[in-house]
């Protein structure tokens, strides 16, 4: 049938929309393999802290060897994730997610074979170089598969994965740690990348942003910014923020990342596009994003201590019993997909960030006399509120990064989530501890008042109880500051993102 002709002018105000491309048959199926990739990253992120024992006892590693095995992987990661997500855009994600995952899996494979602590300290800062190659794609591609019709719902999923494996980690552990050498932890990581490997060659098409110039700079100067801060925060804590080393430290991460924003903003194919920046919802989203995470950091490592030191939990059973927030978050995660279709991204977020305050304070609420059961309900509903600003606050921040740079976004929205996270463990972790030892008698041994373990260990039934008081009370100092920086994240996200119709994000 011939089509009635018409002006050119009345075409264009009376045309129908673009028919949008039909969606990628394989979608579900590559979504499965961005969420196993990620959940060995997050996983392994967690499982490392119960096998400390065992690397000092088996490897004859010092605290100080211990602490730069964690520090490696963190340093590396941290400071590569921007450069990865614009590496990916540039040079193709699924390339790049599967160069990290083989990276990831050859260096897991050679920290199980470590027979010395240096050469465990350089193969976890390999497999930081790996997860900061994967873990931008996860969400860039997941994008780039899913039309708007469908992304929130994977994005829920991808969510979902997220906070399961957080507290997967110290149960898969736990159980392997039982029955297997430490080595294990690591060398589970091997087939899972490998399949993953594979599926992703099979599956994925390949995306990439529009070719842009390099910026060489830009990378080197994020890499010295990233990886100083990160520094700062880990040692800061450790060492003193005065001591040797941390403000100078500090002072090459401020140079270096305002280095980075000025090159940045002058260079004609920036690695970082600056004008994200300008968006309010992009700048809503993140700080939601770090605030949260800031607040929520020091709890969750608290409460294994909680529940190891003052129920009297063994490593395994502590990780089975933080499995109501995984659950709960992974069913409202799914419950807030649906209701995106009907209710905004800002309502969203707001609401839940209210939610998983009340979650905290329930916590904070916890006294020596109280038993599981009260835990579980301040994690049943911080899990709810998680599970609903979660999705619909990485829906908001992806939504506002054009495609072209949904790597280097991914990268950022990574970033914000991993500084937050450090800085709450250093600046909060220290609070906490100067609670416990400000709560602590005077008189009481010097192991005592450094820690709760060290009160427990010496097995005095009242300096037990002492300790366990002592640490409550520092526990709930910092549940209510995560109350604080929930409700501030509620409030950014209040202030600066626009109420959007459901069916336009």
């Amino acid at each position: 049938m011939s089509k009635p002709t018409a002006q050119p002018s009345e075409q264009s105000a009376t045309a129908a929309p673009e028919p949008q491309a039909p969606p990628n048959p394989r979608r579900w199926w590559i979504l499965l393999v961005l969420c196993l990739s990620l959940l060995v990253l997050v996983v392994d992120d967690t499982v490392l802290n119960l096998a400390i024992p065992s690397l000092m006892r088996e490897l004859g590693a010092t605290p100080s060897d211990v602490q730069w095995v964690i520090d490696a992987y963190v340093l590396v990661f941290g400071g590569l994730l921007l450069t990865s997500g614009s590496l990916s855009d540039r040079y193709g994600r699924r390339r790049v997610l599967v160069i990290g995952l083989a990276v990831f899996g050859a260096a897991s494979l050679l920290s199980t074979l470590s027979q010395e602590p240096w050469q465990l300290v350089a193969g976890r800062a390999l497999m930081g170089l790996g997860a900061a190659l994967v873990m931008p794609n996860t969400l860039s591609i997941l994008i780039t598969v899913f039309d708007e019709r469908e992304r929130r719902k994977a994005i829920a999923a991808w969510s979902a994965v997220a906070m399961v494996g957080v507290i997967a980690g110290p149960t898969l552990g736990g159980l392997l740690l039982r029955d297997y050498f430490w080595g294990a932890v690591f060398l589970i990581n091997v087939p899972i990348a490998i399949v993953a490997i594979v599926a992703a060659l099979t599956l994925m098409p390949e995306s990439r942003g529009t070719v842009r110039g390099l910026d060489p700079l830009g990378v080197v100067l994020s890499i010295v910014g990233m990886g100083s801060l990160v520094w700062t925060i880990i040692n800061g804590p450790v060492h003193g923020w005065a001591a040797n080393g941390v403000p100078v430290a500090a002072v090459l991460a401020v140079a270096a990342l305002v280095a980075f924003v000025v090159w940045e903003r002058r260079v004609p194919h920036p690695m970082l596009p600056l004008g994200l920046f300008r968006e309010r919802s992009f700048r809503g989203a993140c700080l939601s994003i770090v605030l949260l995470s800031f607040g929520a950091g020091a709890l969750l490592l608290a409460l294994t201590q909680y529940l190891q030191f003052v129920l009297g939990y063994d490593p395994l059973a502590a990780g089975l019993a933080l499995l109501p927030y995984a659950v709960a978050a992974a069913v409202s995660n799914g419950i807030g997909a649906g209701l995106g279709r009907r209710v905004s991204n800002r309502t969203l977020i707001v609401l839940g960030l209210a939610i998983v305050a009340a979650g905290f304070a329930v916590i904070g609420s916890l006294d020596l006399g109280d038993g599981y059961g009260t835990l579980v309900a301040g994690l049943l509903i911080a899990g709810v509120g998680g599970g609903l600003a979660g999705p619909a606050a990485y829906t908001t921040l992806m939504g506002a990064v054009p495609q072209e740079h949904a790597g280097v976004g991914s990268a950022l929205n990574d970033t914000v989530q991993q500084v937050g996270y450090a800085l709450s463990i250093a600046v909060l972790g220290s609070v906490l501890a100067g609670v416990y030892r400000a709560a602590m008698p005077a008189t009481v041994p010097d192991a005592a008042r450094e820690s709760i373990a060290g009160g427990v260990a010496l097995g005095d039934p009242g300096l037990v109880r002492t300790a366990k008081e002592a640490f409550l009370e520092a526990m709930s100092v910092g549940a209510y500051v995560s109350v604080g920086f929930a409700l501030a994240s509620a409030l950014v996200a209040l202030v600066l993102l626009r109420t959007v119709r459901p069916d336009k994000v």
